[in-house]
């Protein structure tokens, strides 16, 4: 049976209004992306994949073209349908983990279960102590921000993503601020995920990263220029466990 697909993205443009200019950010992009597969989109600075990336996450809608997220038209929706619809459908992970600072781990991640009516509190704090379980943080739970490493963070920002259990988690640069270590631990973090059935979009500028993917799409000047399989991705635990032991 065919997977189901997630993302349907037809003739998409985004121009912005610059002064007496136009910048056309995205011109004419299309692709679709089925369900359980990880895709890293690439792409230099000015190569449209922060506003590509916008527009996947809803918080920005195209000037052209059509965006199906799980089946319904983005585009035809009101900013609080749209906003309500990233909430139940997407789970989102920054470079900068975005976390409540004077908050514990726990209340960070049930956070967007807050906005979902069909959860009561003790099933959002269970959800929550579940996703933290998931992503090897059963000993931190109460742990404020500022308690934990950016590992540790990034693994607080990935299980608020994964608490809503969303079609689709997007990473944006999510291991832009880590060391080559704590990356790697990250990145063999969402290899687990992609095995368990997640379907991931992973952004970055890292061209060493897309290694990890079963796929890869780059962008230039608002176009792609290339849409590749990868039938081997590398193993990020591997490359993890080769990696020198250093000592602080």
């Amino acid at each position: 049976m065919a997977n189901k697909s997630i993302i349907d993205i037809n003739n998409l443009t985004r121009n912005f209004q610059v002064g007496d200019e136009t910048v056309h950010a995205l011109r004419g992009v299309s692709f679709s992306i089925q369900e359980g597969e990880f895709v890293t989109i690439m792409g230099t600075s000015g190569s449209g994949k922060s506003t590509l990336l916008n527009i996947l996450g809803c918080l920005d809608t195209p000037t052209g073209g059509n965006y199906l997220l799980d089946g319904e038209s983005v585009g035809n929706m009101s900013k609080d349908q749209r906003a309500e619809y990233r909430n139940r459908k997407i789970g989102f992970i920054f470079q900068s983990y975005n976390l409540l600072s004077r908050t514990t781990a726990l209340d960070n991640v049930a956070l967007p279960l807050l906005y979902n009516g069909f959860v009561n509190k003790a099933q959002r704090i269970e959800r929550a102590k579940q996703a933290l379980i998931d992503v090897g943080l059963s000993n931190r739970m109460y742990h404020f921000s500022n308690q934990m490493s950016g590992g540790q963070q990034q693994r607080v920002a990935i299980a608020r993503a994964l608490v809503n259990n969303p079609v689709i988690i997007l990473a944006d640069e999510a291991t832009g601020n880590l060391d080559t270590r704590t990356s790697f631990e990250i990145l063999s973090l969402f290899q687990d995920l992609h095995q368990s059935g997640k379907t991931i979009i992973f952004v970055t500028h890292n061209p060493e990263l897309s290694q990890y993917s079963s796929r890869t799409i780059l962008l230039r000047d608002g176009k792609i220029i290339s849409d590749t399989y990868n039938s081997h991705p590398l193993s990020a635990a591997e490359t993890l466990a080769k990696l020198p032991n250093i000592d602080l």
